[in-house]
């Protein structure tokens, strides 16, 4: 399984990142697999430096904030008209299957006001038409405890502490290799279960210490780190740092409570995830 950063940028898009979103890759069955964990506001324009958009075969959103979701919408554009597709039919998705969706309940909804606008004025009012994202998508909900497997990768959801329903995602590979995916969350229980002896811990620190003071949002580094070290993570992955945090705070942070190997997410990094060796080896 391979994680490739799109956007890291935490709560906004920053001038050299977009907002989070990850890309995992896995082959299985003679073809590669490719979901991608949050699309929020300006990743689906990084993400194309990757791959195309129309070979995204699942999304999967932590919560519903605009940095972790808004350009789902974009991806609903490219879905309908794309002229390799839409010119065949003269229709919408030109007859293309859809796109499985998991998010939070009520993540249809907020994605469709969103993206629809009234015609209001307009003197073209005639060519509006209703918007129904789920021609382009097929949308699951995700709950505490759910398990789901979306092609080759297997995801587990485990409902964090943050000021909106988020939840970290625990996502196995064809090879058994486990990536844990923060979301936005601060410490606790769920977070140190979801992450547990995962081989690659991406989580979110967006907040600094003595800064921030208030809880229940976000991490810092140090609690990022602390969270590691209590899970047993085989390596950190610093993600989602705004631009007014500075990296190398929250690294410091962070190594002071976990003594594993320490990284910070940039668009375009990525890392092959495969499962730990087994004792003796």
């Amino acid at each position: 399984m391979r994680l490739i950063a799109i956007g890291t940028s935490g709560s906004f898009p920053g001038p050299t990142s977009a907002a989070s979103c990850y890309l995992l890759e896995a082959e299985d069955g003679g073809r590669t697999h490719r979901i991608l964990l949050d699309l929020g506001s300006g990743a689906l324009g990084a993400l194309q430096a990757h791959c195309s958009p129309a070979q995204i075969d699942a999304v999967v959103l932590s919560h519903l904030h605009p940095d972790h979701c808004l350009d789902v919408t974009g991806l609903y554009v490219h879905r309908s008209y794309d002229p390799d597709f839409y010119f065949d039919t003269g229709e919408p998705g030109g007859g293309r299957e859809r796109v499985p969706v998991w998010g939070p309940v009520g993540t249809e909804r907020r994605l469709t006001a969103a993206y629809h606008t009234e015609p209001g004025l307009s003197p073209c009012a005639e060519q509006a038409h209703d918007t129904d994202l789920s021609t382009m998508f097929e949308f699951h909900d995700i709950t505490p405890g759910a398990s789901f497997s979306v092609g080759p990768f297997s995801i587990e959801a485990f409902l964090v502490d943050h000021p909106v329903e988020a939840y970290a995602l625990r996502v196995t590979g064809p090879g058994g290799g486990v990536l844990t995916y923060s979301g936005d969350s601060d410490a606790c229980e769920a977070l140190v279960a979801a992450a547990r002896e995962a081989d690659v811990f991406l989580c979110e620190a967006a907040f600094q210490e003595d800064r921030d003071t208030v809880r229940g949002i976000h991490l810092t580094g140090l609690r990022a780190g602390r969270v590691a070290a209590d899970a047993g993570a085989r390596s950190l992955v610093l993600t989602h740092i705004p631009p007014w945090t500075d990296t190398g705070t929250v690294r410091t942070e962070a190594a002071g409570e976990f003594d594993g190997p320490i990284g910070v997410a940039a668009p375009g990094a990525s890392w092959t995830i495969d499962p730990a060796p087994a004792a003796g080896r």
